[in-house]
């Protein structure tokens, strides 16, 4: 079996394989994740049966621990999105914010729709609320466009249940540390959300032309497509944040259970319910009450898209488990653990790592979640053997891995083209707006990951 540099120039073939034929090739990154598993156990030596055996076992076992959870997340989110509720959500964070302060307003509210609703989703629901509130504000929709996609991108890759987070956590082990993830994900969301709004009000003006300043949408996108919204009926306020907060509470209660003095019943009870699996299913029994009746359009139909959305999760969350697992077949550990423990930074380099992998598979091939589920099943097998064994530093790995998935945005990536088609951006604008924002967004995320790792 292959080691030392051969080794390692193996694994980094393995990865510029996946990156080259996802973004160049365009074969679907599971299937490139696929073939990279099978070809670096056969390069490697691993014998035939032992590779298909971590195939089959890594793809199981990892589904096995957070495939519900990623079905019912992607379900909470189609109905947030499709019953009017993410935009009645928006009207409560501008009734608290003001209209006058639409930048700040609408990174908000990107930020907290962000946690359940894809970006992409996210951002053509909201549009349209942007543009109304940056006449009202009296401020240019570009930037105050680039706010919302700012804090939408920003909880979409650093706090689950979003896929790609949850996901990450997951394979990484954080299964059942999924409220200590979701507390430092909201932490860190906060500067780089703010960098958002401070790009897009202070520092676009200084790229965006003025003569583009009065240019509005010629076709302004409808908040969302379904009849409740169009009828004006939108779920109560309470209701509407009741499937994002109700599962966040439980899994964080659950989390920090050992905190309190309760009984060895209520306990059990308590870590039950809080389990993310149980508080997810409780925050998606919530949006039933989000629509007037259940029919097929409700029972069916709209939770059935919030099903086929994850189905793209889930099998690149099993192949990443896959790849993973056949790692932990090579000698690679131990090769990482003699380097690491002559090194006294090893904690900061492996975050490092963590985040330039992603960066590199995001700006490659475009996909924020791709990049997420990949980068943790590569780190997976490693987290022992370099020191990351508290759910701290792990759930730091998560955001550091996460500040890399949205560095950067550009023509690769389908939230790119939503935002500068949406946002009133032209190409050039859109490149110098959400690509360089993005960029310093997650810069940001690495820098204060590594400050709380170095603190905590």
């Amino acid at each position: 079996m292959l080691s030392g540099i051969a080794l390692l120039t193996v694994i980094l073939l393995a990865v510029v394989f996946i990156v080259i034929s996802a973004s160049v090739l365009k074969l679907h990154p599971f299937l490139a994740l696929l073939l990279a598993t099978l070809m670096t156990g056969l390069v490697v030596g691993v014998p035939f049966f032992k590779i298909l055996e971590a195939v089959n076992q890594g793809f199981g076992n990892l589904l096995g621990s957070i495939g519900l959870v990623v079905v019912l997340g992607s379900i909470i989110g189609t109905v947030l999105e499709k019953s009017g509720a993410a935009v009645q959500i928006a009207n409560l964070v501008i009734a608290v914010v003001g209209k006058n302060r639409p930048n700040l307003a609408m990174g908000i509210i990107g930020a907290v729709v962000g946690i359940p609703v894809f970006c992409d989703s996210g951002f053509i629901i909201l549009s349209g609320l942007a543009k109304a509130v940056a006449d009202k504000g009296k401020k240019h929709f570009s930037g105050v466009a680039l706010s919302l996609a700012g804090g939408l991108y920003t909880t979409h890759v650093l706090v689950p249940p979003t896929p790609g987070p949850l996901a990450c956590a997951g394979n990484l082990g954080l299964a059942d540390h999924l409220g200590e993830v979701i507390l430092i994900g909201m932490v860190l969301s906060i500067p780089s959300t703010f960098v958002a709004i401070v790009f897009a009000s202070k520092i676009w003006q200084i790229f965006y032309r003025t003569k583009n300043m009065d240019l509005n949408l010629t076709n302004d996108p409808p908040i969302a497509q379904n009849i409740l919204i169009e009828n004006g009926k939108l779920p109560p306020a309470f209701l509407s944040l009741l499937p994002i907060f109700l599962p966040i509470i439980l899994i964080a209660l659950a989390s920090f259970s050992h905190l309190f003095s309760w009984s060895e019943n209520l306990k059990s009870f308590i870590l039950f319910i809080g389990s993310p699996l149980i508080a997810l299913l409780l925050g998606l029994f919530s949006t039933f009450f989000l629509m007037p009746k259940w029919d097929k359009f409700f029972l069916n139909d709209m939770m059935g898209e919030g099903i086929k959305q994850a189905g793209t999760i889930l099998i690149l969350t099993g192949a990443g488990g896959s790849f993973g697992a056949l790692l932990k077949l090579t000698p690679i550990a131990q090769m990482l653990n003699d380097w690491f423990m002559s090194s006294s930074l090893s904690g900061v380099f492996v975050l490092f790592v963590g985040y330039l992998t992603a960066a590199l598979l995001k700006t490659a091939q475009g996909s924020s979640t791709s990049a997420l589920v990949i980068t943790s099943s590569m780190l997976a097998p490693l987290l022992e053997t370099v020191g990351f064994q508290s759910p701290t530093d792990v759930s730091l790995l998560v955001m550091a891995i996460g500040g890399g998935a949205m560095t950067v945005s550009h023509a690769n990536d389908s939230y790119f083209w939503v935002v500068s088609q949406f946002g009133n951006l032209q190409l050039k604008e859109a490149y110098k707006g959400l690509t360089l924002m993005s960029f310093f967004q997650g810069v940001i995320v690495l820098m204060t990951t590594i400050l709380l790792f170095l603190f905590l």
